[in-house]
């Protein structure tokens, strides 16, 4: 045996199976377009509410930068998207400063509000009082988010550093000094000064350690950057610590407020945007994407720990399944079959069969190109478990907020978790035909566009469903949600649809039956 080799009782730790225990989500927080918190995301989710408008005066003027062509040099040809609503946010509340309040970046200060939210909804206090909730150990509790690179704050600080380019410009046209020195100054105040706390707050991983600051918690602090997979990347991260016991619970998702004019441009430029101005998810007329923002904070701890300490559970983590492209074509080119080696690792860990899955809420974002991979890995994985046709719901919340970029699993996360809990399929909005992929009795798939209640399977087996989240250079996740059965809360269902009982001795009877009933 080679002296580098390990002892053959640590060879039988390293080479044992990896089975995940069941983690329970037991509070939920949020901000995301035309909902200020979990109860109004759920309504309008339930109802297919469109949340995407015209770009607010709050974050840019689309005169100044729409152009309907692609290839118009610094101009984008999208003027809609998803956006939150204006906050009233106190900084002391928070422990900030009002000096350092224009120093720091949109996605800390609501990355504190979504993270207060979701402590609270889960029962516990924000604060070692305990006055608002029960106490916890919070050496025991870890921050992990979802958040891309640096934040929005760096464009105007950084803009500022281009005063050498104005003054040039300004000299060659002949401007005279003085005018020229009061033109750079004129063109700086449109930007954030920068300051003792510009640095700080122009930072993601703070966005975290504010949150592990104010609410004093005490176990890991840190940001994950996945590019658009980045919230379920980082919950991934959070519930490694819950399986290893390094934490006993985990406020973890994706924060992202990043919805200026250089994130349009960025997406513009690929081109992913939608020219229509809609992101329409397994639909055959989808052109593209269109952004959001929002943020989606999550409380997760082990099921057996929540039971324990009589925790409300909204539903229950089987596995988050990981993988990456590989070698492929281009970096950024999603892969068919690394998103289904994705998928086969999570419902490998989950024990169970993709024919046990009742629900898939895709990362879907209305690019052509992506949707068909997406689809294409789905029905390679689930073609291989059952030949039945059709059943499975498809889905994505984007058709209704936009893609929250690093936020965007904790949206489509969250959506499941409160689909589960309330026994509803929810709806997918604009699309009035199906794509090809997804034409019935071709697919496993079916587009759901109407909320339906969600009846359970005659096996008695609980409610399962799925989600996904991708991300640029290949990174692939999957998680397979279950309901808590013992959760007494009824179907959220007002009556709208009917449920009409077909019976036969032939799949084509019942399928004639169905044609005629509607």
């Amino acid at each position: 045996m080679s002296s580098k080799t390990p002892p053959p009782e640590v060879l039988k730790v390293i080479n044992a199976p990896f089975t995940p225990v069941p983690l329970a989500i037991v509070g939920m927080g949020c901000l995301f377009p035309k909902a200020d918190n979990l109860s109004a995301y759920w309504s309008n989710i339930r109802d297919g509410v469109d949340a995407i408008t015209e770009i607010p005066a709050t974050h840019w003027n689309a005169n100044d930068y729409f152009d309907d062509d692609k290839n118009a040099p610094d101009k984008t040809y999208a003027k809609t998207g998803g956006f939150i609503n204006p906050q009233a946010f106190d900084p002391l509340h928070y422990g900030i400063s009002p000096n350092n309040f224009e120093a720091t970046d949109t996605t800390q200060l609501l990355g504190l509000m979504a993270c207060e939210q979701a402590l609270l909804d889960a029962g516990y206090a924000t604060d070692k009082a305990g006055s608002d909730g029960k106490k916890f150990d919070r050496d025991r509790a870890s921050v992990i988010m979802g958040v891309t690179g640096t934040l929005e704050l760096v464009i105007p600080l950084g803009a500022r550093l281009s005063h050498p380019l104005w003054k040039k410009a300004l000299t060659d046209a002949g401007v005279d000094q003085e005018t020229s020195t009061d033109v750079i100054a004129r063109i700086s105040e449109g930007y954030v000064p920068w300051q003792e706390n510009s640095f700080p707050g122009l930072l993601g991983n703070v966005a975290a350690g504010r949150i592990a600051n104010r609410f004093d918690l005490g176990g890991t602090n840190c940001v994950v950057d996945a590019a658009c997979a980045s919230s379920l990347s980082a919950m991934h991260m959070g519930i490694m610590e819950l399986y290893t016991h390094r934490a006993d619970m985990v406020i973890t998702g994706g924060l992202d407020t990043f919805n200026d004019i250089f994130m349009y441009m960025c997406f513009s430029k690929t081109p992913a945007m939608s020219p229509s101005g809609h992101a329409r998810p397994f639909a055959k007329g989808a052109d593209g994407t269109i952004l959001g923002e929002g943020l989606g904070v999550s409380v997760i701890k082990r099921l057996e720990d929540a039971q324990r300490d009589g925790d409300q559970i909204y539903a229950i983590i089987k596995s988050i399944g990981t993988s990456s492209d590989g070698r492929g074509n281009a970096i950024y080119a999603p892969s068919d079959a690394g998103q289904a080696k994705c998928l086969k690792d999570a419902y490998k860990q989950a024990g169970i069969s993709p024919r046990d899955i009742d629900l898939v809420e895709a990362h879907g974002t209305g690019t052509k190109a992506g949707d068909a991979t997406e689809v294409n890995a789905i029905n390679e994985v689930y073609r291989d478990a059952s030949d039945q046709q059709a059943w499975a719901a498809i889905g994505s919340v984007k058709s209704m907020i936009g893609h929250t970029k690093s936020a965007a699993g904790s949206a489509g996360f969250i959506k499941t978790a409160m689909a589960l809990h309330h026994k509803v399929l929810p709806p997918t909005i604009k699309v009035d035909e199906p794509a090809d992929l997804l034409k019935p009795y071709t697919s496993p798939l079916y587009v759901n566009t109407i909320k339906r209640p969600w009846v359970s399977r005659l096996d008695g087996s609980p409610r399962r469903a799925a989600l996904s989240a991708f991300g640029f250079g290949g990174s692939n996740y999957h998680a397979v949600l279950e309901e808590y059965t013992q959760s007494a809360k009824p179907t959220d269902w007002d009556g709208n649809v009917q449920i009409i009982a077909l019976g036969s001795d032939s799949t084509d009877t019942i399928k004639k039956q169905s044609i005629n009933s509607t």
